[in-house]
């Protein structure tokens, strides 16, 4: 078969048929073939062809835009300095204004300028204009293919440069290995795993996977396509591996944490095959040591940076900055943010995403808010800075307005994603939805979740979820019902929020069916979470004894939250005797949650079984659980007050615990009825139990501060650490009818929101 030699080439030989076929064709190499050597190159051969003078020496810009004004005779590889000048300053209008030129002298026609020029318009974003130059070329050669292949998927038109490809075969033209690299690009970008494995097989067919090149496209195709053990085939297949193999490999282990050792040893393996590796490569590492919070590793390879001279690559240093993010060294990654001069947009965002992520992993929640606030100070900086916030940096701020509750920052950075032109994104506005059901505002959710010009399974979740949370259940299941009709597939995310809307709205029959339909039609698993909503949904019900015979009935070992929620489920219906049966095995766990123990010891001390009550403070005794730490913020006029159990050390304090106490003797003559607690802090003595209302717990104190600065009838908004108790919760309903206010509290559980004396949890969101 012809195409054999043409695959089958070393070090840009052309085999003789190939040449004969087409005389003027250029050595298989890099598409883009206009550069100096070669225009020099070029020249000379159009004389020794018969061509005009060539010049004597390379020509640059200025020599050879003065030979076109002076309307001197040119060489055709005259125009390819200046070619290459509109590449470097992306200029189309002279792109075009020298194809002008080029027509008038009669230069269009050579086939070498002429593929140069389709180089450049591709380049310049243009397309249409290469498509149309390639069309009217009298002569096409394998180079000429290839330039227009890799400039469609280069201008994110995958699907055209696939077309170029059959077009090319069908001719009956041959590729080069480099031909088939830009083709291996065009499948990795537009996703087409079948035309990928053919030519893979094509390339193996006539000797082209041991190309490096060639191995290296290979290695990209599948590790972009999510298989990356078909990538690790490839790259041990490659005889001779660069550091592009080798970095290839690394950074695609580096995406998924499955491969993080892999990706260690692979840069281990690189090092001893002498292979010096490059910033990129380094950058990949780094990752890696972040994924792996290998704090020690990561210095190590920060020193390696520093023997070779690379450790002020601003990558290098972005990725290492974020190394120290991610393990808590929040002093040392400022430091290293602090002493970098050039900073770039992804600097500003591995800080701030930085940040957010440790949020989570926060030793307590004052240290938590306490990063991000940081968070929200470092993208401040930055919008004084010249640099402008992208996509990433809004999605990040975002989740932390989210997490903290950051309503009025979250506004406000709503208004600057409209104002730059990034809320048309799909993740920002997704991270919209999210900041907005999170603060409690789930009517500007539904807003910004109606305006999304396109929408993911993950907006979509949210959404659902958001109604779900809202007490909205009917509005959940009717989304849930068109993004069905929508074609997008649910995950088991998804069905979680579907089925808390039919446990709270008590649909038996619909909650089975989905629970039905997610196992037969999605062939999703059921996971704890979803055997939780239905076993929730029972209990609200009062059906407990279904309860109990969904657990029998499906085989499934309930964990410490959900015979948590049957304990107080149980209680709640005055069940005792299913109540002590869910807290034996509640027990037999051994339960790590310092809330499952205060449920426990609440229960027994209401019922007054000290015997109980003394086995539950013997265990947790053994399982060292520690103390539970009372804690609430609220944010008023940008301030933020924090409030721990019986605090007082607010300026107002006697006004606060004297409207408290208002306000609790009002909700008494109403119909409030304290319920009887174990009043546990942070100096609590562990050998002698107390009984009695704990009235000054932080969110009490927390609400009443927002309703004594708030103005009439603004929303008051209450982050608490752990989860609400039942005193408190039933205290805050009547305080919300009393004060004739919206009083939002998240909790460590879920979000409640009061009004009118009643909340979106229906009263199954507290369990102590």
């Amino acid at each position: 078969m012809a195409s054999t030699p043409s695959l089958a080439v070393s070090g840009g030989a052309v085999s003789p048929s190939v040449v004969g076929a087409e005389p003027r064709r250029p050595p298989p190499g890099s598409v883009a073939v206009a550069n100096k050597n070669n225009s020099y190159s070029r020249s000379m051969q159009a004389t020794e062809n018969g061509g005009l003078e060539a010049p004597l020496r390379p020509l640059d810009v200025r020599d050879a835009m003065s030979m076109l004004t002076e309307g001197k005779t040119v060489q055709s590889a005259m125009y390819v300095p200046l070619l290459h000048r509109c590449i470097e300053t992306g200029s189309l209008s002279s792109a075009k204004a020298l194809h002008g030129h080029m027509v008038k002298t009669g230069t269009n026609v050579d086939m070498f300028v002429a593929t140069s020029l389709v180089n450049v318009y591709m380049r310049c974003g243009s397309s249409g204009d290469a498509r149309n130059l390639f069309d009217e070329m009298p002569e096409k050669n394998v180079v000429t293919w290839t330039a227009l292949i890799t400039g469609y998927t280069m201008n994110s038109q995958p699907v055209l440069a696939l077309g170029v490809f059959v077009e090319m075969l069908e001719l009956g033209r041959y590729p080069s290995h480099y031909t088939l690299g830009a083709m291996l690009n065009a499948c990795s970008a537009s996703y087409n795993i079948d035309l990928s494995k053919q030519i893979h097989g094509y390339a193996i067919k006539y000797g082209a996977e041991s190309i490096t090149s060639m191995g290296n496209s290979l290695c990209r195709l599948y590790a972009r396509l999510g298989s990356l053990e078909s990538a690790l085939t490839a790259f041990w297949r490659i005889p001779e591996k660069n550091v592009i193999t080798w970095t290839t490999m690394i950074s695609a282990c580096a995406e998924d944490e499955d491969y993080v050792e892999l990706g260690l040893s692979l840069f281990l393996g690189m090092l001893t095959e002498g292979v010096m590796p490059n910033e990129f490569t380094l950058t990949s590492v780094m990752s890696l040591c972040g994924t792996r919070l290998d704090l020690n590793l990561g210095k190590q390879v920060q020193a390696f940076c520093f023997k070779i001279g690379c450790e002020t690559n601003l990558p290098v240093k972005n990725s290492t900055m974020y190394l120290y993010l991610r393990k808590g060294e929040t002093d040392e990654a400022m430091r290293l943010f602090e002493q970098m001069e050039d900073l770039s947009i992804v600097t500003w965002n591995a800080m701030i995403s930085g940040y957010a992520q440790i949020m989570d992993s926060a030793k307590d929640d004052l240290q938590a808010r306490s990063r991000g606030f940081q968070a929200l100070t470092i993208f401040r900086d930055l919008k004084r800075s010249a640099m402008k916030p992208d996509l990433f940096t809004f999605s990040s701020i975002l989740s932390v307005c989210s997490t903290m509750m950051a309503l009025e920052q979250g506004e406000q950075i709503h208004a600057q994603t409209i104002k730059t032109g990034f809320l048309s994104d799909v993740v920002v506005n997704s991270a919209l939805v999210n900041m907005y059901n999170k603060c409690g505002c789930i009517q500007d959710a539904k807003k910004a979740f109606l305006e999304m010009p396109t929408r993911t399974f993950v907006t979509w979740t949210s959404m659902i979820s958001g109604y779900s949370q809202h007490g909205q259940p009917q509005e959940a299941i009717r989304l849930f019902e068109d993004m069905k009709l929508a074609g997008v597939r649910p995950n088991e995310i998804t069905f979680v929020s579907v089925l808390s809307a039919c446990s709270y709205a008590g649909l038996v029959e619909e909650a089975e069916r989905y629970f039905d339909t997610m196992k037969k039609e999605y062939c999703i698993e059921p996971v704890v979470d979803h055997y939780g909503c239905m076993i929730d949904m029972f209990v609200r019900l009062g059906r407990l004894e279904d309860a109990f015979s969904f657990i029998k009935r499906t085989d499934f070992e309930p964990n410490e939250a959900i015979w948590s929620s049957l304990v107080a489920g149980c209680r709640s219906h005055g069940n005792m005797e299913l109540a002590f049966y869910a807290a034996d095995k509640l027990l037999e766990l051994k339960p790590k949650g310092i809330e499952t123990y205060i449920l426990l010891l609440n229960m027994y001390i209401s019922t007054e079984r000290w015997q109980d009550v003394a086995r539950v403070r013997k265990l947790m005794k053994q399982e060292d659980v520690g103390i539970l730490r009372d804690r609430s913020w609220i944010t008023i006029k940008d301030k933020v007050y924090f409030f721990r159990a019986n605090d007082r050390t607010h300026p107002q304090a006697t006004e606060l615990y004297q409207l408290l106490e208002n306000l609790l003797e009002k909700a008494k003559a109403i119909g409030y009825e304290p319920y009887q607690n174990a009043e546990l802090s942070d100096s609590e003595d562990d050998e002698k139990p107390t009984a009695g209302s704990l009235k000054h717990h932080s969110e009490r104190l927390a609400v009443v501060l927002g309703l004594l600065q708030t103005p009439p009838g603004a929303t008051v908004r209450v982050t608490k650490n752990i989860t609400m108790c039942r005193d408190c919760h039933s205290s805050i309903k009547f305080f919300s009818l009393l004060a004739n206010r919206e009083i939002i509290v998240r909790d460590s559980k879920r979000l409640h929101k009061f009004k009118d004396g009643r909340c979106s949890c229906g009263d199954f969101g507290a369990l102590l």
